[in-house]
């Protein structure tokens, strides 16, 4: 494990002095914070009827195995003392923009991906501290000073690793990985860590005898596209700890979004109009945290033979309420049934967003319910 050393620690040979901060628990730790009744107690936030899906879970949850995106029922199912707690949007945002004042005290190279975490780019700080691991400690101090809540950071030479970092010693913990690191550091990780590669994906590799970075860093350029196509590049740099992409202190977005991914084929009417609703709980929960206004819903779908089918519809004012996305989407969905054949993948994408608001990184994310 890489431990925090007081000495100069990044920045040289020109290299980027990066800290990934992460809120630990975020939404069920503002929840904790704010019930004195549930703090010590397994606490998921989101809905706890049947079709509820669990939006962020508590430390003490996560012992049991619940997590973000999972079914209720099957949080439940793991955890039958599991208190569920209705979420609260305008806390949360109030919370994340404390932090992000925090944030730009020491530097205006910010990207936030989510409410509860972001990237900092404190290569030239404010502050003239120079120091970005003695920055991140600072952070996290006033974090809690200020909020009560703690966060984990991750400081390094690029994002990439940066982000590895701050998972390293959750919850409430730091971790440097310095210039000269980095490979040793990613070889040493089993590859689910990586992030964009997910719970087929670490199968697949699994197949293939690839567990850890080590493992994926012995495979040329060659095979990894034979065998990932356009994701071996990413695969091939993020092996070798290398990530040259730079903090983007905001971009317009253009789409909020999710998709999922069926362990089994579905056709019927019955099953994809409760599989529409498992989506629409989920990707409403990303358009409320991203304050995206957007005039475009498009259903998107997947067939057995990997052809892809999508339909959009465009109203002519902003839609502001879920009430008005439910609907939409349900009818996109009626005006394609009976399918031709069966599906292994539906999502639902909200665009022709209005505003300019600053855009997490990955907009469309792969929902993991199964």
């Amino acid at each position: 494990m890489i431990s925090v050393e007081d000495k100069d620690d990044d920045g040289a040979d020109g290299l980027r002095k990066i800290i990934h901060v992460d809120m630990d628990a975020f939404f069920a730790s503002v929840e904790q914070r704010d019930n004195p009744d549930l703090r010590g107690k397994p606490v998921a936030v989101g809905g706890s009827s049947g079709r509820g899906v669990v939006a962020a879970a508590s430390y003490e949850a996560r012992k049991f195995g619940v997590k973000s995106a999972m079914p209720s029922v099957t949080a439940k199912r793991l955890c039958p003392d599991l208190i569920f707690v209705k979420s609260r949007f305008d806390a949360y945002r109030e919370v994340s923009q404390q932090i992000r004042a925090i944030f730009r005290h020491h530097t205006d190279l910010v990207e936030p991906l989510s409410l509860d975490e972001a990237y900092l780019d404190v290569t030239e700080d404010k502050l003239g501290i120079g120091s970005a691991t003695r920055i991140a400690e600072l952070i996290r101090q006033e974090i809690r000073a200020k909020t009560r809540l703690t966060a984990s950071a991750g400081v390094s030479y690029n994002k990439f690793l940066a982000k590895l970092a701050s998972d390293q010693n959750k919850p409430d913990g730091m971790c440097v990985i310095r210039p000269g690191e980095g490979a040793d550091f990613v070889q040493s990780l089993p590859v689910r860590r990586f992030h964009g590669v997910g719970p087929k994906g670490a199968e697949k590799m699994d197949r293939l005898g690839i567990q850890t970075g080590a493992e994926l860093a012995a495979k040329d350029i060659e095979w990894l596209r034979a065998h990932f196509g356009s994701f071996a590049d990413y695969l091939y740099r993020a092996a070798r700890g290398i990530d040259l992409r730079p903090v983007r202190s905001s971009r317009i977005r253009k789409s909020v979004g999710g998709e999922r991914t069926f362990s089994r084929d579905l056709s019927s009417g019955s099953e994809l109009r409760e599989t529409l609703e498992d989506i629409i709980d989920i990707v409403w929960g990303y358009i409320e945290r991203a304050e995206a206004k957007g005039r475009t819903v498009t259903l998107k779908m997947k067939y057995i033979d990997f052809q892809i089918f999508s339909r959009a519809k465009t109203v002519d004012q902003p839609i502001t309420d879920r009430a008005q996305f439910e609907a939409l989407s349900r009818q996109l969905l009626e005006e394609v049934l009976p399918l031709p054949m069966p599906i292994r993948l539906m999502g639902l994408t909200l665009s022709k967003l209005e505003g300019g608001k600053e855009e997490p990184r990955r907009p469309d994310a792969q929902l993991s319910l199964l």
